[in-house]
């Protein structure tokens, strides 16, 4: 197992980090675009939406498919697959002049980005010790905040300032030469262990991983914890846009620079999980996020900026810990487990989105905070349970101790 510090560390910290950073950015390339992509193609606001939502709704159904890939085939050669699929794809992308043939590029492309995001925990919790990865899990979801960041502003800058055909092509640029980068940095697996196993056999994992509640319940948290962080963000920018506000559109999408308190935070929580409990960090990550939430409800420009911080900080504590909780804990198939906690990661972003805009179409924001709240509550219920199941199965493994206290 390589250790931390070390040059092996490093270069597979920086390759996942690196890797993850260009994943992020494609995602979230053409969420500013959105309106420009609007008027090209004369359709409405709900129709261009399917532009990000494909690449979403294709990235979560198709990261359970290769992590089991990677199972059998390997982990690296996975994710290099997926990653030099990103601009080729994106290439295609410029040929098109359809409003259906970008979706389906864009669908082709969340299949690509599957298969990076469904497998380089794995990679992780195989190849570096305990410290090691509990390090490295930080930094891979700092550059995951920062990919975002960049690829929503770059892109909105690029498109205003040049055209969307200047902000795809140089953000492709950008990838392939990132790729290659990963490609040489990231060092072939020397604890992998290839599985012949079936297709039964790993549905069989599958369902194993549902019953596992240690880490399903951690699968859970990280659901309701995205429901929340990503979708406060979308009524923020609603909020913003309208009276008493009215802040220009592009101003309002700079709201996203405040994912920098979750790159913080991110690499705090691989830090906290050396030396506290994980599931008390979830618990406190919550709490921060709620309080931001609360603290937004102010009508003040610096109350709002404040409280996204707070709920990024928060949120993204949150995710780290339970992301690497999953890992950790999960008994075998680790990358189908992490897979499996990403695809409720981005379920939970998509449901949360029609709870939360419903309660800002009904009621504004004092509604969100009702809406919210609820939410916040049954994640609160998730984490302690899972902390109960935790002390449960540790009192388990002790019989003598817990003989000793009896006697």
């Amino acid at each position: 197992m390589v250790s931390f510090g070390t040059p092996e560390y490093k270069r597979i910290t920086l390759s996942l980090a690196l890797g993850s950073f260009l994943v992020f950015s494609n995602l979230y390339l053409l969420q500013p675009m959105l309106p420009t992509f609007a008027q090209i193609f004369t359709i409405s606001e709900t129709q261009v939406n399917w532009l990000f939502a494909a690449s979403t709704l294709a990235l979560s159904f198709s990261l359970v498919p290769m992590a089991v890939l990677s199972e059998s085939v390997g982990r690296k050669p996975v994710m290099m697959a997926g990653l030099f699929s990103i601009p080729t794809l994106s290439a295609l992308m410029l040929f098109g002049d359809s409003f259906l043939f970008l979706v389906v590029c864009r669908a082709l492309i969340g299949v690509a980005l599957a298969a990076f995001a469904a497998v380089a925990v794995a990679y992780m919790a195989e190849e570096l010790d305990k410290h090691a990865f509990s390090m490295a899990i930080g930094t891979y979801i700092a550059a995951n905040s920062l990919g975002g960041i960049a690829g929503r502003i770059s892109g909105g800058l690029l498109a205003d300032n040049f055209s969307v055909d200047v902000a795809i092509e140089v953000i492709m640029v950008f990838t392939l030469l990132g790729v290659i980068g990963v490609h040489y940095l990231l060092p072939t697996q020397r604890n992998f262990t290839p599985s012949s196993s079936s297709l039964r056999h790993q549905n069989r994992a599958l369902i194993g991983h549902f019953k596992n509640q240690r880490v399903w319940f951690a699968m859970l948290i990280g659901g309701l914890n995205f429901a929340l962080f990503v979708n406060l963000y979308s009524v923020m920018g609603f909020r913003l846009v309208s009276e008493p506000h009215n802040v220009p559109v592009g101003l309002a999408s700079l709201i996203f620079i405040c994912y920098l308190g979750g790159t913080f935070s991110s690499r705090c929580a691989g830090h906290w999980s050396k030396r506290y409990s994980s599931i008390l960090g979830m618990f406190l990550g919550a709490i921060v996020s709620m309080a931001g939430m609360w603290i937004a409800a102010v009508e003040s420009l610096t109350a709002m900026l404040f409280g996204l911080l707070l709920i990024s900080f928060g949120a993204f504590f949150t995710h780290t810990l339970a992301y690497g909780w999953v890992g950790q804990n999960a008994t075998r198939a680790k990358a189908t487990a992490t897979a499996l906690y990403l695809v409720h990661y981005y379920v939970g972003g998509s449901l949360g989105g029609f709870l939360l805009l419903y309660c800002w179409q009904h009621g504004g924001w004092s509604s969100v905070l009702m809406g919210g709240s609820a939410v916040y509550l049954a994640m609160f219920a998730a984490i302690a349970y899972l902390k109960h199941i935790a002390e449960r199965k540790h009192t388990d493994q002790t019989p003598d101790a817990a003989s000793l206290k009896s006697s």
